[in-house]
């Protein structure tokens, strides 16, 4: 297996170390390296935050000794992490969101201007709370555009690594246009994950206050991870909102969402965890 690549921005906030804990989990399952980045606005912060980083690395808890890497660049997050993450080929990054306060005030809105930046997937994780094992129930909620083949690809490759079920949700829709694409996509779901041995279920849900359905559904199957794709426009699905994206990295379950960006072919990403 070749090794992996993770990138965690760190601000020293706690929201920040627990994308670290996320990051450290992942590492050890899919032997990985972590990158810690922070960024700073003048040359003369630069010795201050390696201080920091140096001293962060020193007290966590890396019982598996992952290899923890720091770096401090100059510049804001809208550019830099995704600037950093092409530099390194980087698979992954975990990025921890704030409420009304933090590194640059982190918010859901401003976390997804940061995904924007970066054809790098992105786990976005609001708490601590992962298991030794990684992420075992991962819940995708599937829509009709043809970007969601990739999210599929994305989530089949970490499923693999973490032995993982996937649970695919899909608003009930009453167009009869939309209901014959529902099933569509419902068969294809199923024939992707299951010609690469991963568990699959589908689950109907109302199209009413869809994102409260998806993380209502996600918290009675004590779901890992959230996978969606950072799409804000043009939405077809009815119970499918352009603030999608953002209320599901905010939600108050506070169960992490992985976000994929469109790639398109003028793009060249390295897919999460390709073997």
């Amino acid at each position: 297996m070749s090794k992996q690549t993770l990138i965690v921005p760190h601000d020293f906030t706690e929201v920040a170390d627990s994308a670290l804990k996320h990051a450290l989990v992942t590492a050890n399952i899919v032997n990985a390296e972590v990158h810690l980045l922070h960024v700073v606005e003048k040359k003369t912060e630069i010795n201050s935050a390696k201080s920091k980083l140096e001293k962060l690395i020193e007290n966590v808890n890396n019982t598996n000794d992952i290899k923890i890497i720091p770096h401090v660049r100059i510049g804001n997050i809208f550019d830099d992490i995704g600037d950093f993450a092409s530099e390194i080929r980087a698979n992954l990054i975990f990025m921890g969101t704030h409420g009304a306060h933090g590194w640059q005030h982190i918010t859901g809105s401003h976390a997804l201007k940061v995904v924007t930046s970066s054809a790098v997937p992105f786990i976005i994780v609001q708490s601590d709370n992962v298991d030794s094992s990684g992420y075992d129930d991962i819940v995708v909620p599937l829509d009709l555009h043809r970007e969601t083949k990739q999210k599929l690809t994305v989530v089949a490759n970490m499923a693999k690594f973490f032995d993982s079920k996937v649970h695919v949700v899909i608003p009930d829709e009453k167009d009869e246009y939309l209901k014959r694409t529902v099933a569509a996509n419902i068969i294809f779901a199923n024939k992707f994950f299951n010609e690469r041995n991963i568990s699959i279920t589908t689950e109907i849900l109302s199209p009413k206050n869809f994102d409260d359905e998806v993380i209502n559904y996600a918290k009675k199957i004590n779901a890992d991870l959230i996978a969606i794709m950072n799409l804000s426009k043009n939405q077809m699905f009815s119970g499918i909102s352009s603030k999608h994206e953002q209320n599901m990295i905010t939600n108050n379950a506070q169960i992490p969402v992985l976000l994929v960006n469109p790639v398109t072919r003028a793009n060249t990403v390295q897919y999460l965890f390709a073997q």
